[in-house]
C-alpha cells in the first residue's frame, strides 16, 4: 500500500480464484495505481537500500578471501584454465557455485576485489528478487520492508555475509524460481514453468542444501494449480516442464563431469563422503548449536524479530493475505530445513532462511500500519511503525559501523575472522608468485585453499582441506594415505605449514598419522623459507630472517622449499 494513502484493499472471495478470469493469478492484494505517477515511490526505496548495501559491499570488496571462497576462487581458477572440478580440488560440495566463480573471475578478474563485485551483484538481485516476491503476494510497503531487511542481514559480520560463500548464489537461484513460478501460475505459459525449474535445479547445483528449495517450488505448484479449472492434462504439462528443467542441471553436471574424467571423485565427494559428514553430528549438539546461533541472531534485531513474529500472528487476522499463509509457511519450513543439513547451522547458512524472514518482517510492518489505520491513528498508522523500522535499522547499522563504514578491508577481516589466517594467506600466496617457477608446485598442509588461488599454483594433492583427514569419520585413514602418496609422488618445491588449530580442528579419535608424517617429511626435505605471524601488525620474515625469527602468538604460518 501507499505511504500517504490508506485506501483499503479489494478483498478477493476466500472461495477458489478461477486463473483464467483474473489478472492476479497468484492472489496478491492489489492496490489501486494512481494516475500520472510515472515513478513509484517503491522502487526508488529499493534502489535506494540496494545502493546502500551494495556501497558497504563495493568499500570493502577488497576483503581477504577466507576458506570457503578460497575453496571456490581455487577450483574456478582452474575451470579457466581447463582444468574440471574434483581433479585437483576435492571437497563435498556440488561445483555450481565453483562454474559461478569462475564465470565472475572471467568478468571482474581473479582477484579478491574482483570476486566481491560480483558477490555484489548477486546480493543486489537478490534484494530485488525478495521486494518483486513480497510486492507480487503483499502490498508495496511489505515489499520495501522485506527487501531492505534481506540486504541487512546478508552483510552482518555474524553471518559472514560479506563473504561471497555458495548459500548467496542458492539464495539468488531460489528467489528466481519462486519468482517465476508465481508469474507462470494460473497460466499455460510453460516457458516460464521450465524456467522456474531450472533455476530451481541450479539452487541444487550450486549446493545440496539447495535442493529443499526445489521441493518447495515443486509442491507449491502442484498445490497451487489443483483442482481449478484447467484440465488434466495442461496440469500435467506444468508439473512435467517444471521437472524436467528442475532436472536438467543436475544432469547436465554429471554428464561432463563423467566426459571430464572426474565422475567417481565427484560422487565420492559429494556423496559418500557428504553423507558421513552430515551425520557426524548428534541432534543433541545440533540443538545446542541453533540455540546458540539464534541467540546471537537477535544482538541488535530485537525490534525486527518482533516484527517478524507479529507478521507471522498477522495471517491469523487479516483477511486479504491469509490465502498466503500456506506459501509462508511451506517457505519458512524448507528454509529451515535447508540450513539445517548436517545439523551445524553455520552463520552463513542463516543466508538461505532470511529471504522468508524478511517477508515476514515486511508482513509485520504491513500490518501494524493496518492495525493502527482501523484504530483511527490516522496519518500516525502509517508513520509511527514505519519509523520504527527505520530507528531500528539505523540502530542495526551503527551497531556494527565500525565494519561498514570505517575499518580498512583487513581490519574488518581481523573484526570479523580474529586469528584466523586469511590476510596472511594473502601475503603468503604474494611470495610464492613472486619467488616460484608459473609451474611450481605447492602443497597447504592446513585448510587454507586461499593460498592456492593467490599463488596462482597448481595444487600437489586435491585434499585442498585438511578437515576432513582429522574428523571421526570412515574415510580419514584412506583420505590420510591417498594425501600422503599424492604429496610424495608429485614433490612440491612448496610447502605451506598452517601452524592453527582453526586450520585443523583436529578430532581426538582421529588417527593422528597425517600430523606425524607432515612433522617427518617436511624435516626430512625442506628448508624453512618463511613465516607469517597475523594479529593486529601482521609480520613477515623471508629467508635467513625467518629462521631468526620468534613468532608473537602459538598460530603462524610457516613456508618451506624443498632442498635440492
Amino acid at each position: 500500500m501507499y505511504a500517504n494513502s490508506w485506501e483499503p484493499y479489494t478483498v478477493l472471495p476466500a472461495t477458489h480464484i478461477d486463473f483464467k478470469e483474473t489478472e492476479n493469478p497468484t492472489g496478491a492484494a492489489e492496490v489501486p495505481r494512481k494516475r500520472g505517477s510515472p515513478l513509484r515511490w517503491e522502487y526508488v526505496a529499493i534502489v535506494l537500500v540496494v545502493l546502500l548495501i551494495a556501497g558497504t559491499r563495493f568499500r570493502l570488496r577488497d576483503f581477504p578471501l577466507e576458506r570457503d571462497e578460497g575453496e571456490y576462487a581455487y577450483a574456478g581458477q582452474l575451470i579457466l584454465q581447463g582444468i574440471p572440478p574434483y581433479e585437483l580440488a576435492y571437497n563435498m560440495k556440488l561445483p555450481g557455485t565453483y562454474a559461478a566463480y569462475a564465470a565472475v573471475m572471467a568478468v571482474f578478474g581473479q582477484t579478491a576485489g574482483g570476486i566481491h563485485s560480483g558477490i555484489m551483484i548477486v546480493n543486489a538481485a537478490s534484494i530485488f528478487l525478495v521486494f518483486l516476491i513480497t510486492k507480487r503476494l503483499f502490498d508495496p510497503t511489505a515489499a520495501v520492508a522485506a527487501g531492505a531487511i534481506f540486504g541487512l542481514f546478508t552483510i552482518r559480520p555474524i553471518l559472514v555475509g560479506l563473504a561471497g560463500h555458495a548459500t548467496h548464489f542458492v539464495t539468488l537461484a531460489a528467489l528466481a524460481s519462486i519468482y517465476l513460478l508465481l508469474k507462470a501460475c494460473g497460466t499455460n505459459r510453460y516457458a516460464l514453468y521450465f524456467c522456474s525449474g531450472i533455476c530451481a535445479g541450479l539452487a541444487l547445483v550450486m549446493k545440496q542444501q539447495g535442493v529443499f528449495f526445489g521441493m518447495f517450488a515443486g509442491l507449491y505448484l502442484c498445490w497451487s494449480e489443483w483442482p481449478g479449472t484447467i484440465n488434466r492434462v495442461s496440469y500435467l504439462k506444468k508439473i512435467s516442464w517444471f521437472s524436467v528443467g528442475a532436472i536438467f542441471p543436475f544432469a547436465l553436471t554429471c554428464l561432463v563431469l563423467f566426459r571430464a574424467g572426474v565422475f567417481q571423485k565427484f560422487w565420492f565427494w559429494t556423496v559418500s563422503y557428504a553423507r558421513a559428514y552430515g551425520s557426524e553430528m548428534t541432534l543433541t549438539q545440533g540443538l545446542h548449536h541453533f540455540a546458540n546461533r539464534m541467540e546471537l541472531q537477535k544482538e541488535h534485531l530485537a525490534v525486527i524479530w518482533a516484527l517478524i513474529v507479529f507478521g507471522m500472528t498477522a495471517f491469523l487476522w487479516r483477511r486479504e493475505i491469509k490465502r498466503h499463509a500456506l506459501f509462508v509457511i511451506g517457505l519458512l519450513a524448507f528454509s529451515f530445513l535447508a540450513i539445517s543439513v548436517g545439523l551445524y547451522y553455520r552463520g552463513h547458512y542463516f543466508i538461505m532462511a532470511y529471504p522468508v524472514l524478511a517477508m515476514l518482517t515486511g508482513v509485520g510492518l504491513s500490518s501494524a500500519q493496518a492495525l493502527l489505520a482501523k484504530l483511527r491513528w490516522g496519518v500516525a498508522s502509517a508513520a509511527v511503525p514505519a519509523m520504527i523500522l527505520v530507528l531500528a535499522y539505523g540502530n542495526a547499522l551503527y551497531a556494527e559501523s565500525q565494519i561498514y563504514f570505517f575499518d580498512s578491508p583487513h581490519q574488518a577481516c581481523r573484526h570479523t575472522y580474529g586469528a584466523n589466517p586469511f590476510p596472511e594467506a594473502l601475503g603468503v600466496g604474494k611470495y610464492i608468485r613472486e619467488h616460484s617457477a608459473p609451474d611450481a608446485r605447492v602443497a597447504v598442509l592446513g585448510s587454507e585453499p586461499e593460498i592456492y588461488f593467490y599463488a596462482h599454483r597448481l595444487s600437489a594433492t586435491g585434499y585442498i582441506y585438511t578437515y576432513p583427514l582429522v574428523e571421526a569419520q570412515p574415510y580419514g585413514r584412506v583420505m590420510q594415505a591417498e594425501m600422503i602418496k599424492e604429496i610424495e609422488s608429485v614433490k612440491p618445491e612448496i610447502i605451506v605449514y598452517v601452524m592453527m588449530n582453526n586450520s585443523w580442528i583436529v578430532d581426538p579419535q582421529a588417527d593422528p598419522r597425517i600430523l606425524d608424517w607432515t612433522e617427518a617429511y617436511v624435516k626430512e626435505h625442506y628448508t624453512l623459507e618463511g613465516i607469517a605471524d597475523g594479529g593486529n601488525h601482521d609480520v613477515y620474515r623471508w629467508g635467513p630472517d625467518a629462521i631468526q625469527y620468534r613468532p608473537r602468538r602459538p598460530e603462524y604460518i610457516l613456508v618451506y622449499r624443498r632442498r635440492t
